[in-house]
């Protein structure tokens, strides 16, 4: 079994709403059939006993090595923790060959969870050992590196459970919520509205204390030194014992607490200095240890922090029991785990050494050993959660520190005997206040109840009723698709929007570039949605980005899809069909939100069956209003959207709006079949997004189909009396449509210029040119330079072989290049004359021809 190709499908894909990895297997026929394996399911299952069945539900086939493959995968993922549970492996026309996909949670976990897995399946064959536990270790250890940690992933899951949109920026723990102008950040506990200048007052606790002071909030005496004698006379002054600390620190690096002598200050002092030129000395307040959370304006969650410490036995040494305490699997190193690890380093022994012991000694059954003086989590220290018993006037202490400070997500440590009681009652006093607090401890505390602190930061970030979502509007089909983005994109900005749009031709935000090239792909779409200007997207979704990598966003608010034609990207990417081409662009449909709505061409059956499959609401719409699926939704009251006479026609229930095609300038006076079938769309997609009617109309009535607003889409021009119409239709189904649009117009004679792209199938290539030989006078062939895997040559042939019974055509020509081509065609039409030029390059082709034509204007022919 050979991999030919593994891809990561970053979004909903054609197997399913899962992150997923694809791989594409060859496999020789031996290995088609596993039964046929002698003896290697019984060794496959003895290196892996919870490998599974193997055996979709329903499948009826032979399990394959491929199958076998996918579930190791998926397996080995669930056995090192991750929550994975689809996989899924199908077999291709070509023989041998088979798709594999299976879920994955971290793409770096998936992909290493596929290469085990083709060891795994190696090993049996060979019938070699296999370390099952050392490859799920390593999938553990990198799950753990890459994963969001808990405070992060908290509020990211707080974020899906309200319907929030989420994009991890960074591999740390950077996060984008919500899309566009309504994007939130964070970076773990920290939010976009924490003020660089907060952080820094923050990590300041001499300034921290100050202010605190100010506000009447009740701090410990101090105040910073540089050297250790000056500190000991500043402990000596405000009285033993004392706190010893970095004036600009965290997680409780180098924090001493209850410094009751010399020898200890001095051993105190070298500790805190390691973090920074200045030491903070501060009186000590006795009592206990709490972190109290301030969210926004109120205080959420409270835990007692206890040191790390062991509890002596009698019988094992401090050593044994700090062994005993780590093999907790909650503890872990780091912040990736719930609880982490006790440092056995030279801070614990210091401190054993000054209870009077050592790490071989054995402490007597019940004593309480402290390994640290801090109770920070970070150094092993545990939680017990005190919310509901914390005082009204301890918390009000607790918000008031936090604005002071200017944090709007703020951990605040407070040293009392009891949370119970004002602080001011029991001296009690705030000994520091922390941005980007940990959530460990509130969601998973050593004792007492979990706090819901991840969905009270979300909540802060997005009000009740927000979800962080704009409109998104996604476009699909074979033909189209561009021009209805635009035509869509042009209704939301005459709206008031300031519109994000993908298409084939770049990336647009608010009428501006700022991306080019084909830009109908899943990164196109996610590097829009994290525009800040941008208050809606419309997004073309093409075929390739999609099977290439799934979806960029997780739903939308209206899906679009065109039609589905013939000869358009068959072959390519194992798919052979039309039947599975539209399984394909039905993605979109599939994905639709619940309040959402797809708007699905009505007389094109494979669309109109793609309306079972949508989670939302279906508008159809349809140029034959009599058409069995637009009758049947016409009488059952629902959208439907339809030309009738000059006429476009909203429709629901006793509801109906109809726009005169005259208005539409697309269309041409309603002359162009397909542009009304766009307009109609745009409609019916504008009429979802709650769009009001006198915009709808406004939009279109000022959309003209120019090479500025949609270039490349018949763009109409007059050139000595000609008329040329440039268009990038490039597949039997648009050559159809273009034909029957140039009917409509009168001419002397026609000529087309017109190419072939060399990735299409052979069969595709001659049925064009057949197509337009049956429709133009005089054609005009050309060949670039990008032959698209062609040899030169070799699409004239195919374009003459599909002209062969063209009975229309008069003179047919072969030209070397684009512009030649063109310039050709231009340099032979006579006043009447039309010309169609099927543009390939097309911002390149469109800029040779206005210039052409404006040469023509400046220097008319004489009479």
């Amino acid at each position: 079994m050979e991999l030919q190709r593994v891809r990561a499908l970053r979004g909903p894909n054609v197997w399913s709403r899962h992150t997923s990895i694809e791989a594409v297997a060859s496999l020789a026929p031996e290995e088609i059939q596993i039964g046929a394996m002698p003896g290697f399911e019984t060794r496959l299952r003895a290196r892996f006993p919870d490998i599974g069945a193997m055996r979709p539900i329903g499948f009826e086939g032979d399990i394959s090595l491929a199958h076998a493959l996918a579930f190791a995968a998926l397996g080995l993922q669930a056995q090192a923790g991750c929550p994975v549970s689809f996989c899924h492996t199908a077999p291709t026309v070509e023989p041998g060959i088979y798709r594999i996909v299976f879920e994955y949670t971290e793409e770096a976990v998936g992909r290493l969870a596929l290469e085990l897995a083709q060891r795994l399946i190696e090993a049996a064959r060979e019938d070699v050992p296999f370390d099952l536990a050392a490859a799920l270790s390593r999938l553990r250890e990198l799950d753990e590196d890459v994963r969001l940690g808990p405070s992060t992933g908290a509020i990211v899951q707080a974020a899906v459970a309200r319907g929030i949109p989420y994009q991890r920026l960074t591999e740390g723990s950077m996060v984008q919520f919500g899309w566009g102008a309504k994007q939130r950040r964070i970076q773990a506990a920290e939010t976009d509205w924490s003020s660089a200048i907060a952080e820094d007052i923050a990590k300041d606790k001499d300034l921290t204390k100050m202010l605190l002071e100010a506000a009447g909030v009740p701090v410990p005496t101090g105040q910073p030194v540089t050297d250790a004698e000056t500190g000991w006379q500043v402990a000596e002054t405000i009285g033993l014992p004392v706190v010893v600390k970095p004036r600009d620190g965290n997680q409780g690096k180098g924090v001493t607490v209850n410094v009751t002598d010399r020898e200890q200050f001095l051993r105190a002092f070298a500790a805190a200095a390691e973090f920074g030129p200045e030491v903070l000395v501060e009186r000590f307040i006795p009592g206990h240890d709490h972190r109290l959370l301030v969210v926004g304006h109120q205080m959420v969650a409270a835990a007692r922090r206890e040191p790390p410490h062991v509890i002596g036995d009698g019988v094992h040494t401090v050593r044994e029991l700090v062994d005993q305490v780590n093999s907790d699997p909650r503890r872990g190193e780091g912040h990736a785990t719930l609880l982490t690890k006790i440092r056995f380093d030279d801070i614990a022994l210091a401190q054993l050494a000054a209870q009077g012991l050592a790490a071989d000694s054995i402490p007597e059954k019940g004593r309480r050993v402290l390994l640290r003086n801090n109770a920070n989590l970070s150094t092993g220290g545990t939680a017990t959660d005190v919310t509901d018993d914390v005082h009204p006037e301890v918390a009000a202490r607790a918000v008031e520190a936090a604005q002071m400070v200017g944090l709007d997500i703020c951990g605040v440590d407070v040293v009392c005997e009891t949370v119970m009681k004002p602080l001011e009652e029991q001296g009690g006093g705030i000994v520091e206040v922390n941005a980007a607090p940990g959530l460990r401890m509130h969601l998973a505390p050593s004792f007492g109840k979990p706090r819901a602190v991840g969905e009270a930061i979300i909540n802060w970030m997005f009000p009740p009723g927000e979800d962080g979502r704009i409109p998104l509007v996604a476009v699909t089909g074979t033909n189209g698709k561009t021009t209805t983005v635009r035509l869509i994109a042009h209704l939301l900005d005459v709206a008031g929007h300031r519109v994000g749009m993908t298409l084939t031709d770049g990336v647009f935000v608010d009428g501006k570039q700022i991306d080019t090239g084909d830009c109908s792909g899943p990164k196109s779409a996610r590097n829009v949605l994290m525009h800040p200007d941008v208050t809606a997207a419309v997004l073309e979704t093409a075929r390739g980005g999609l099977l290439r990598e799934g979806l960029g966003f997780d739903r939308c608010k209206v899906a679009v899809v065109t039609n589905v034609g013939s000869g358009d990207h068959l072959g390519l990417n194992f798919i052979h069909s039309v039947d599975e081409l539209a399984v394909v662009k039905r993605v979109i449909v599939q994905n639709v939100a619940p309040d959402g709505m797809a708007v699905l061409n009505a007389c094109d059956p494979r669309v109109a069956d793609m309306a079972v499959h949508c989670p939302g609401s279906v508008t159809f719409f349809a140029h034959d209003v009599h058409h069995p699926v637009a009758a049947a939704q016409r009488a059952q009251g629902k959208r439907l959207v339809f030309r009738e006479g000059g006429d476009i026609v909203a429709s629901e229930g006793n509801f109906e709006l109809r726009i005169p095609l005259s208005e539409v300038p697309l269309t041409r006076n309603g002359t162009i079949g397909f542009q009304i079938d766009n307009t109609m769309a745009a409609v019916g997609a504008a009429w979802a997004l709650g769009l009001d009617w006198n915009i709808i109309r406004r939009g279109l009535i000022t959309f003209v189909s120019d090479t500025l607003r949609a270039p490349g889409r018949f763009n109409v021009f007059d050139y000595r009396g000609a008329t040329v119409i440039a268009d990038y239709g490039h597949n039997a189904d648009a050559m159809r449509a273009l034909v029957q649009a140039l009917e409509a117009m009168p001419a002397r004679r026609r000529s087309v210029v017109l190419s072939a792209a060399g990735d299409r199938r052979d069969e595709d290539i001659r049925a064009q040119a057949a197509i337009l030989g049956q429709a133009f006078d005089h054609l005009i062939l050309y060949e670039d330079a990008c032959l698209r895997g062609r040899a030169p040559g070799e699409t004239f042939a195919l374009m003459r072989e599909g002209l062969a019974q063209a009975l229309r055509a008069t003179r047919i020509e072969e030209i070397r290049g684009e512009f030649a081509a063109i310039d050709h065609a231009l340099d032979h039409l006579e006043p009447g004359d039309l010309c169609l030029i099927l543009v390939d390059q097309v911002d390149e082709a469109l800029a040779h021809l206005q210039n052409r034509i404006a040469q023509a204007a400046a220097h008319p022919s004489p009479a």
